[in-house]
């Protein structure tokens, strides 16, 4: 009698840490983050914070947006995704006048797995030539928290709005990095 009730006693520790580690999976590890963002106002708050103190350095004209997650044709032309599925709210900073490859798409998920995702999905299908006559040279692409990341530009525009997003963020996933050939 004993022996049962250490073996049930044993196997309901087991199932409540199987539980509490697959609500973890689920949630997509529970990575922490510094960001506070929980709608598109938030997300255009923390581009702005991003850009804080490159405003010389960064093309003229920037104006960060909605993007209206309706139009599959607009949603794709920003981030590359095909789908909204999982998606919350996506903004977008680009020059309004410019001849310069620069875009910022920031991407709220309904968690952090589903981020991590976007985030690769987007490194991967973004068009760095979508300008007419312009390339992108480099992008980047990182999730933080429910939060994925990509901006993408020359060198000089790109690496310091990203490496900004990463000290704001303070934890982020994995990292993608392409280099276009110009």
């Amino acid at each position: 009698m004993k022996n049962t009730k250490v073996l049930l006693t044993v196997l309901a520790i087991i199932l409540v840490i199987a539980i509490v580690v697959g609500v973890i999976l689920i949630n997509g590890g529970g990575s922490k983050t510094n960001l506070e963002v929980s709608n598109v106002e938030d997300m255009k708050n923390l581009v702005t914070k991003l850009y804080s103190g490159l405003e010389e350095k960064l093309p003229g004209s920037l104006a960060t947006t909605e993007v209206d997650l309706s139009n599959i044709d607009i949603v794709k032309g920003y981030t590359g995704l095909e789908s909204t599925d999982g998606i919350k709210g996506i903004v977008a900073s680009e020059p309004m006048i410019s001849s310069q490859a620069y875009s910022l798409v920031m991407v709220q998920a309904e968690n952090s797995k589903k981020a991590a995702e976007i985030a690769k999905e987007m490194s991967e299908k973004i068009n760095p030539s979508k300008w007419i006559c312009v390339t992108a040279e480099n992008i980047y692409a990182t999730s933080s928290g429910d939060i994925a990341f990509l901006v993408m530009s020359s060198e000089e525009w790109a690496k310091p709005v990203y490496e900004n997003f990463k000290k704001e963020a303070g934890n982020i996933g994995e990292e993608y990095f392409k280099q276009e050939s110009l």
